[in-house]
């Protein structure tokens, strides 16, 4: 197979190559990956494409030669101490391992903590180093996906990838319905200052949290105002900074809606410092469902996504592309509100 210079190999993609065969890019990524559901006369003319283009990513290399890692990469782009403190990940991982532990591919955890643990992983993922890959806690400026998917690696995202994003495969909650019931249960009951505790911007549950919130101010005649609004970590100690950024902004607030679990615990946090009570003075709704949730003082209101069965499908997903049975799609969990005593 000839090999183009190496500024030309990096600006070509399956799309390149599925256009000049006259296939789908789905094809073309089976052909790369070794699939067995593509008719010989279609992978020869996709192989003759990939040989005039000069397209030669070690991936195609090895998966045209029927080699196999047996290995799934599960990619956390989190601190360490977040992967064992979060319940989403911890539940989103546990779903994950369970499934693929019934399959032949052994599941191996890699942490990207910093600019130079991406290169690394980027590197690693590239070289064809395993089979499929599992993204969690992915950035809407991440080029991971993108890259995987034109390199021909199968890949599952948990939550919905950036709009310009293809031939990448997701599972996600409804973030958006969850958190539209949660402000309408609060507004239901009352409360008509309801402030929010916005997860990251740049991350897809965080905007599609908050969307949610302004959708159900709105529909209860009340402007989403953005100083009602804290943008910022999936934390505890996050949420407690931002409840009292809140408290200050709005000494009269009486409900928080927080984009997670650990956030409202941060909130409960810094509304007992501050003298408030829950859920007297001020109301406070989570989104998790997590054991956290259950355990804090008071229980906490919270929305319920399924975190195992995130895990469950991503795996499912990614299976099914590495079994040529499907091609890269996505699929949204429903979400139900679980009333307990902080609202």
């Amino acid at each position: 197979m000839a090999i183009a210079d190496n500024e030309r190999i990096r600006g070509l993609r399956l799309e390149d190559v599925a256009a000049r065969a006259g296939v789908s890019r789905a094809t073309v990524s089976r052909v790369v990956n070794g699939g067995a559901r593509v008719a010989e006369a279609t992978r020869v003319a996709v192989e003759a494409a990939i040989e005039e283009l000069g397209y030669t990513p070690n991936r195609a290399a090895r998966s045209l030669a029927g080699r196999s890692s047996d290995t799934v990469a599960l990619v956390v782009s989190e601190p360490s101490a977040r992967l064992f403190a979060d319940p989403f990940i911890a539940g989103t991982i546990r779903g994950a391992a369970l499934r693929l532990a019934r399959s032949r591919y052994q599941l191996v955890l890699m942490m990207m903590q910093d600019e130079a643990d991406h290169s690394r992983v980027e590197r690693h993922l590239l070289r064809s180093s395993s089979d499929g890959v599992l993204l969690l806690s992915a950035r809407s400026d991440d080029m991971l996906p993108g890259m995987l998917a034109d390199a021909g690696i199968a890949c599952v995202l948990a939550g919905r990838p950036p709009a310009d994003t293809s031939g990448v495969g997701f599972v996600d909650a409804d973030n958006e319905g969850g958190a539209q019931q949660a402000v309408a249960h609060l507004l239901a009951s009352g409360r008509r200052t309801v402030a929010t505790i916005a997860g990251p911007p740049d991350m897809a549950p965080g905007v599609d949290r908050r969307a949610g919130w302004a959708k159900a101010l709105v529909a209860g005649d009340l402007e989403p105002y953005d100083d009602l609004v804290v943008a910022t970590e999936f934390t505890r100690d996050a949420g407690v900074i931002a409840a009292r950024e809140l408290l200050s902004r709005h000494p009269g607030l009486d409900a928080i809606f927080a984009a997670s679990d650990l956030q409202a615990v941060g909130a409960l946090d810094a509304l007992r410092q501050a003298g408030r009570r829950v859920p007297d003075d001020v109301a406070v709704v989570g989104f998790d469902d997590s054991d956290l949730a259950r355990s804090a003082d008071p229980p906490l209101t919270t929305v319920r996504q399924p975190l195992d069965e995130l895990g469950t499908a991503m795996a499912e997903l990614l299976l099914a592309q590495l079994d040529d049975a499907d091609e890269p799609h996505g699929v949204v969990l429903a979400t139900r509100l679980v009333v307990r005593q902080s609202a």
